[in-house]
């Protein structure tokens, strides 16, 4: 167990070096761009609001057969079907590959199920597509603080922060790991 912990941690890291240096890889839409202009400058209650709009346009993949199967794995995750939602996911991005969601969706599917290489290897496809997608972003940092890596997941929620600055939770988040590295518990 130690051994695959180990081999983990060092994927881990590899691949936050690989998403901190990643360059936009998309050009976003005007609307997108203003959202999240908004955002950097949102209140607290602004905030969710915000983020349910960005979340609803990278929602939208430009089919309706994508979108379906994009619902159907987000249905089977509420419904608790993982392996159900993995196989929508995995559809989805055989179908549309350049749709940041699918991997994302899946990531999810992936993390919840226990498999958390392959949800690591779908943030970053997500990140990847989508530099901007704080979603893949608080997932990742929860993961590398799962993998005790608490300057990894504080990295990235400082991106987090510098997209959206009232993002709910994530600076007491960041607060709470500056005050664990410096060997003080809450």
């Amino acid at each position: 167990m130690a051994k695959v912990r180990k081999v983990i941690n060092r994927a881990a890291a590899a691949f936050v070096l690989g998403i901190l240096s990643t360059a936009p890889a998309f050009a976003q839409t005007a609307e997108l761009d203003a959202l999240f202009d908004r955002l950097v400058q949102a209140d607290p209650e602004e905030t969710s609001q915000i983020q349910g709009q960005i979340a609803a346009q990278w929602s939208r993949s430009g089919s309706a057969a994508m979108d379906l199967l994009l619902r159907r794995g987000q249905d089977a995750i509420t419904a608790g079907d993982l392996p159900l939602a993995i196989q929508h996911y995995s559809a989805l991005i055989d179908h549309a590959p350049q749709f940041a969601e699918g991997y994302n969706g899946r990531a999810t599917a992936f993390y919840l199920s226990g498999q958390i290489g392959p949800a690591l290897a779908d943030i970053q496809d997500t990140l990847a597509l989508n530099p901007r997608h704080f979603g893949a972003m608080s997932g990742l940092a929860v993961i590398l603080e799962e993998l005790d890596r608490p300057q990894d997941a504080l990295e990235v929620y400082a991106r987090i922060l510098k997209i959206a600055p009232n993002a709910e939770g994530v600076q007491d988040a960041a607060d709470r790991l500056t005050v664990e590295m410096d060997g003080v518990t809450l």
